[in-house]
């Protein structure tokens, strides 16, 4: 993978290039929407890297850490779906990895036979509480230059982004 210095130079001159064909083109919402991609890309493959020594990918152990921090320990396939974005084909290759290697377990629900739910065993726990720590100096890292009230100011500004996508991808039905 290329080195960040090399991918910004190199996004910063498409970006220049883009403007000069189309001059009405939002420059700086095109460069942080391209930069939160750069970020976001590197920092998947460096989670990527970490997970493969457990035969994970990022959508098995984001569903394993949602099933983990629930109240319950436990998720129905459809909540997870929801909050992994995630299809239901997607989910259940998902659930049956999980199963596979003894990290969760299925079962119908106690309420609703015909739901499935999703449990996290005393391994599941085991191999979070394994995964984890070491990837603390990395997130630690990745924003060491930054202050505390740069960190809260990303978090705010990060969320407000967000809320915006929400409401571009689902608008408010009122008229």
């Amino acid at each position: 993978m290329k080195r960040m210095p090399e991918c910004l130079a190199h996004m910063d001159a498409g970006i220049a290039r883009v403007s000069e064909s189309l001059p009405d083109a939002p420059l700086q919402e095109i460069v942080l929407t391209r930069l939160l991609l750069l970020v976001g890309g590197h920092l998947l493959n460096e989670l990527e890297l970490n997970l493969k020594p457990f035969g994970l990918n990022d959508s098995d152990f984001r569903t394993l850490m949602m099933i983990y921090t629930s109240p319950s320990g436990s998720a129905t396939p459809s909540e997870l779906c929801e909050y992994a974005q995630q299809g239901a084909t997607n989910m259940t290759r998902i659930a049956n990895v999980l199963v596979k290697a003894g990290l969760v377990t299925r079962a119908s629900s106690a309420e609703d036979r015909r739901k499935v739910v999703l449990s996290i065993t005393t391994a599941g726990k085991r191999l979070v509480r394994k995964i984890l720590p070491p990837l603390f100096p990395q997130v630690h890292a990745a924003f060491a230059s930054l202050s505390a009230s740069d960190k809260r100011t990303l978090d705010r500004l990060l969320r407000q982004v967000a809320v915006n996508i929400d409401l571009l991808t689902h608008p408010d039905p009122r008229p």
